[in-house]
């Protein structure tokens, strides 16, 4: 039986549901950032437009089952009915609540002193690592924002959200201990090379390739197997080292030094590679695209720390792969792209003005002219950066105090125009460092 006190009580609770709707505001009323640390308007547009198109169906829901309930229909319907009619609107209440909170945990941090404004310059580091001239000129929204834990992620756009729906912009999520140094660089756009890989449909491609190489495969099948498996990650590594050189092969050295036990496991069911093998992978990817004694340097200095010879029980495997190498970087880096009208991936990424030799060029700016580094787009500055600190021409507190007063810098030149807010006295150098 529907009582007056059960249509009175269901009743309320959909009034209620339509005044805590009306309490979720639009982030621009309710965020205290600076506007350096502000996403871009791209971005706040996007999550603005999505969430604001869920809470004018939700409430159009409501005002529809209050007709209905206040309808002689509405009077004639069992209390049941009008229960389970309620409850899916309050399901979809609280699927756009998870949605809400999605983009609020990115973007809630933001309104930290100094660490907001970092995340305002890691989106245009981002943006600037995901355009690739000719094939991806117009990349999406992306949205960086510090978190808790040892690993970097990729909500990519067009993704899956809690509930259903897609999010409308990539969700960058960067450890605070990574801040600041070559490993930001490295993990921020490893990250952004999902989303490459997604927009250039680049893994379907490699994945069968490597299967054919594996059919045809001898005694060492289970080395290609591996790199079947762990494409997804190597993709992304080889962005990261198309984009920001050396820096990025530094930054991954720095990720996954770990205890032994860790550097040299296999794990069948983990799309990254071997610890081990992975910084070997990126150091074959740098000789191939920047041909430089410093890459077999690298690669000397990593078995210097984790011989292979201490890993009885991977090691045999771990040769197949390393003996692999070789021809599997000519095999991706060789690969076709449909999506990018046939260019081979080894000929996406403009490789010129981030050659060893051409950041070695351009390290005077890191101690002498941060004005003019700072006008050189962000990941080849990271480049020049990360470049320096390998070389021993710059230390780490020079890399980090230089790398902040860049991200500050980028944040608030994405905001306004810089010369105009801050006159010709305004320069990266001239910038405190919290």
């Amino acid at each position: 039986m529907f009582t007056a006190d059960a249509k009175r009580l269901i009743e309320f609770e959909a009034q209620s549901l339509l005044h805590r709707l009306s309490e979720i505001r639009p982030f621009a009323l309710t965020l205290p950032m600076v506007p350096a640390a502000a996403p871009s308007v791209a971005a706040q547009a996007a999550i603005e437009t999505y969430l604001s198109g869920g809470r004018r169906k939700l409430r159009t829901g409501v005002h529809r089952f209050l007709s209905w309930l206040r309808s002689p229909r509405g009077s004639a319907a069992s209390a049941e009915e009008a229960q389970t009619r309620f409850t899916a609107l309050r399901l979809q209440f609280l699927t756009m609540i998870d949605q809400f909170d999605v983009f609020s945990r990115a973007l809630v941090e933001r309104s930290q002193h100094g660490y907001g404004e970092w995340s305002g310059g890691l989106d245009v580091v981002a943006t600037d690592a995901l355009t690739l001239p000719g094939y991806l000129t117009n990349p999406p929204p992306i949205i960086c924002h510090l978190d808790r834990g040892a690993g970097a992620a990729i909500r990519r756009v067009r993704t899956r959200l809690p509930g259903g729906g897609l999010t409308p912009v990539a969700l960058v999520r960067v450890p605070r201990e990574r801040m600041i140094g070559s490993s930001i660089a490295s993990s921020l756009v490893h990250e952004v090379g999902h989303q490459g890989a997604e927009l250039l449909g680049a893994l379907p491609v490699l994945q069968q390739r490597l299967l054919a190489r594996a059919a045809r495969a001898g005694a060492d099948r289970p080395a290609w197997l591996c790199y079947h498996a762990w494409i997804s990650e190597v993709f992304s590594d080889l962005w990261s080292v198309a984009r920001v050189g050396v820096t990025s092969t530094l930054g991954l050295m720095g990720v996954v030094s770990l205890p032994k036990v860790f550097v040299f496991r296999v794990e069948a069911d983990d799309p990254h590679p071997t610890p081990w093998v992975r910084v070997k992978i990126s150091a074959a990817i740098g000789q191939a695209l920047y041909p430089d004694p410093q890459w077999e340097q690298l690669a000397a200095i990593w078995d210097s720390y984790y011989p292979l010879a201490s890993a009885p029980q991977s090691r045999r495997l771990l040769t197949l792969v390393q003996s692999a190498l070789p021809e599997f970087v000519r095999i991706v880096l060789d690969s076709a792209l449909p999506a990018a009208g046939g260019a081979r991936v080894g000929m996406l990424f403009p490789r010129a003005d981030r050659t060893p030799a051409r950041l070695r060029a351009l390290r005077p700016l890191v101690r002498k002219d941060l004005a003019i580094l700072s006008t050189l787009t962000p990941t080849v500055a990271f480049a020049v950066v990360g470049q320096a600190k390998f070389d021993g021409a710059i230390n780490a507190w020079t890399e980090a105090t230089t790398l902040s007063r860049l991200l500050r810098y980028w944040a608030l030149r994405a905001t306004v125009d810089a010369a105009m807010a801050y006159g010709d006295t305004f320069t990266p150098a001239s910038m405190a460092v919290a």
